[in-house]
């Protein structure tokens, strides 16, 4: 197998020899319309997630849930299948400071690598939040950093396990977020990274009352760090959310989706403020380039025992583009199962190809010239550097032609990609099947499924024939 890089464009030059050239191929242009499915697929980076657990572990138990502390592995039967849950392609580690630095600069790397190790063998990538600390003594800071700083003390946020504002705090904890950088940015398990900074869980309690200096060295830690790998902020102030997007494109991220009122039933976060929140803060329109990933409040069983409308907590979801939600390794509710199954085929990308024409014939060292136009029936772009490729493939010979289709900037609704791949000039002549599909970039094999049909089992998407002469 093969593969050629694409030449965009067809030059003057080659235009005016492919005319006067004899013989001249017929021009004859197949048009392809293909079928569109409504499976539900699961594609990398978008729709439900396990926490603290992966592919084909068991569920937590009744409304409970686990976090903060280094994962249990449960022992795998080699079935990947989740009851009562989506399948999955990501998978959620939460876990505190203390256990990631027990002694002052001794990392514990090997809880991330295991994590990562076993992501990849359930078919899922790693997204990780380290937070500072959780509630309670057992889930403080690192005990040698309680050593340094004294006993925790009535801070002005109560969510605060210690004073962000110690310049210790910035030293030791931007120093672990720096480290941890240098080794993980662009590690290809490594699905996100949650810009946790301070307060109980790293959810970001009182980050409207830091310096300038505290918080946007906090945040430089990860975005100095991290320059390949999609970062993510908690959805708190406007001058956190403010300064991290003004450095970078970063996405954003809710810990409590779909309170319709469990804390004050004369308030929600869901009517009263992640909307105006989304606004007010300045990340309304942050999902063009970074994702929007979402995480349950309590969990799914208990907002159905509260009687909330789930219907009217996904529109919500979709209408602030959400790519990726945590529903805490819980039970989804038996009755919300179509409910569920039509949020997971809005959530994050979906590609349907509706179009695509390209040449009957072309000839060996040619460019072959095709168009397409692309439906994306998501509510997000695709935000990973995945690659668009034809193959033209017979009995004898396979060569995969790269098209330079950014697919990133695939935006919900019509997309249109007119490109020329050459053809490799030392070709055997004869007739090829024509494929398509969206590869990853390392291992250049079929990574994104479409909704459409004749896919074939190795994951191409057949088009038709194409004949290619000397």
């Amino acid at each position: 197998m093969k593969i050629s890089l694409s030449i965009s464009g067809i030059s003057t030059v080659m235009t005016l020899i492919a005319a006067f050239c004899a013989p001249v191929l017929a021009q004859e242009t197949v048009v392809v319309r293909p079928r569109e499915i409504d499976d539900v697929l699961m594609n990398p980076g978008i729709g439900f997630m396990t926490f603290q657990r992966f592919n084909g572990d068991d569920l937590n138990a009744g409304k409970g849930w686990t976090e903060g502390k280094p994962i249990v592995y449960q022992e795998f039967d080699g079935d990947l299948q989740n009851k009562d849950h989506p399948m999955t392609t990501i998978a959620y580690f939460r876990v505190y400071w203390k256990f990631i630095e027990p002694e002052m600069g001794k990392y514990r790397w090997d809880l991330i690598d295991h994590a990562l190790k076993t992501a990849r063998r359930r078919g899922q990538t790693l997204m990780l939040r380290i937070a500072p600390y959780g509630t309670g003594k057992e889930n403080d800071v690192p005990g040698w950093y309680r050593n340094l700083v004294g006993e925790k003390k009535d801070w002005p946020v109560e969510k605060w396990q210690v004073d962000p504002e110690d310049p210790r705090y910035v030293k030791h904890f931007g120093k672990m977020i720096r480290a941890l950088g240098k080794r993980y940015d662009g590690h290809a398990d490594l699905e996100s990274v949650d810009v946790s900074i301070v307060g109980a869980w790293g959810e970001g309690a009182g980050s409207n009352r830091l310096t300038d200096k505290t918080r946007e060295s906090l945040i430089d830690a990860y975005i100095d760090s991290f320059k390949q790998t999609h970062l993510v902020t908690l959805l708190t102030d406007e001058k956190t959310n403010g300064y991290a997007l003004s450095r970078t494109d970063v996405g954003w991220r809710i810990d409590c989706l779909g309170d319709m009122g469990g804390f004050n039933p004369r308030w929600s976060h869901m009517n009263d403020y992640y909307p105006q929140a989304i606004i007010n803060f300045g990340v309304r329109d942050a999902w063009k380039k970074a994702p929007v990933t979402l995480e349950v409040c309590w969990v799914m069983q208990h907002w159905k025992d509260q009687g909330w409308d789930v219907d009217h907590i996904i529109d919500e979801s979709l209408k602030w583009h959400i790519s990726s939600f945590n529903a805490k390794s819980s039970p989804v509710p038996k009755e919300w199962q179509p409910s569920v199954n039509r949020w997971l085929k809005k959530m994050g990308y979906r590609f349907v190809l509706r179009k695509f024409t390209y040449p009957a014939a072309a000839k060996a060292g040619d460019k072959l010239s095709f168009t397409s136009w692309w439906d994306n029936k998501g509510v997000a772009p695709c935000y990973k550097e995945f690659y668009l490729a034809l193959r033209l493939k017979n009995e004898q010979t396979t060569e995969i032609l790269a098209a330079n289709a950014d697919i990133r900037t695939w935006l919900p609704g019509d997309n249109l990609y007119d490109d020329a791949v050459l053809i490799p000039d030392n070709i055997p002549a004869g007739e090829y099947d024509l494929q398509i599909a969206i590869l990853d970039p390392l291992s250049n094999e079929p990574k994104v499924k479409l909704a459409i049909s004749s896919r074939r089992p190795d994951g191409w998407y057949s088009l038709g024939k194409i004949k290619i002469a000397d």
